[in-house]
């Protein structure tokens, strides 16, 4: 696929680094991993679905797996949240190295996982949004999910903010039609709580 380049966000020509100054952005990304790892162990989550099922991809979000194996199609919205760190840090920081850009990215989302597992997120998951069962990440899927934000920043940065942005457009669309959830819904739920939204959701899905 060609993308043309009026698409393409400009950036602007810094001198390349070389040796440690080129890796560390990276050596600080991998440390990244480490670190998320670490701190979900440490709030106590398991390593991978209790069912030792290791298949990579689950897509059923109903089910017990969702957030146990490495993909689920919450993955897809992590990859939207690298297309959205991508744009802003462009915005605020454009003149700092891509390197150090991308791994800013990979902090944020590592530090939303860790966040994500804690006790309070957890519980808002369960009394307000349609995860009515959830109990947090594996670690396995915590690393894929910061892992699918650090693909969304490099896609955004191949493709261009036009078509990061339409890319953007049709994940929300297509989640929502398959899974009646999508990254704006979530935070909309997580922030602000709808029940209509909720009700809609639950559809066929009452606990029983």
């Amino acid at each position: 696929m060609q993308h043309s380049s009026s698409s393409s966000i400009p950036e602007r020509p810094a001198p390349q680094a070389t040796g440690f100054a080129a890796a560390a952005p990276w050596i600080v990304s991998g440390l990244l991993f480490a670190i998320t790892a670490a701190a979900l162990r440490f709030e106590g989550q398991p390593w991978s679905c209790a069912s030792e099922d290791w298949s990579p991809w689950i897509s059923d979000v109903w089910t017990s797996h969702c957030s146990q194996h490495l993909f689920d199609p919450y993955s897809i919205t992590h990859v939207s949240h690298g297309l959205i760190f991508y744009g802003v840090l462009w915005l605020v920081a454009r003149r700092m190295k891509m390197g150090w850009r991308f791994c800013i990215a990979i902090a944020i989302a590592a530090a939303w996982e860790i966040l994500e597992n804690s006790p309070f997120i957890i519980n808002r998951y369960r009394n307000v949004t349609m995860s009515l069962e959830y109990l947090g990440d594996s670690v396995i899927n915590a690393l894929g999910d910061v892992a699918s934000c650090g693909i969304g920043f490099v896609l955004a940065r191949w493709m261009g903010w036009r078509w990061a942005l339409a890319l953007f457009v049709a994940t929300e669309v297509l989640l929502l039609v398959l899974i009646k959830d999508n990254l704006t819904l979530n935070v909309i739920m997580l922030v602000w709580p709808l029940q209509a939204i909720k009700d809609w959701q639950m559809v066929g899905h009452a606990p029983g």
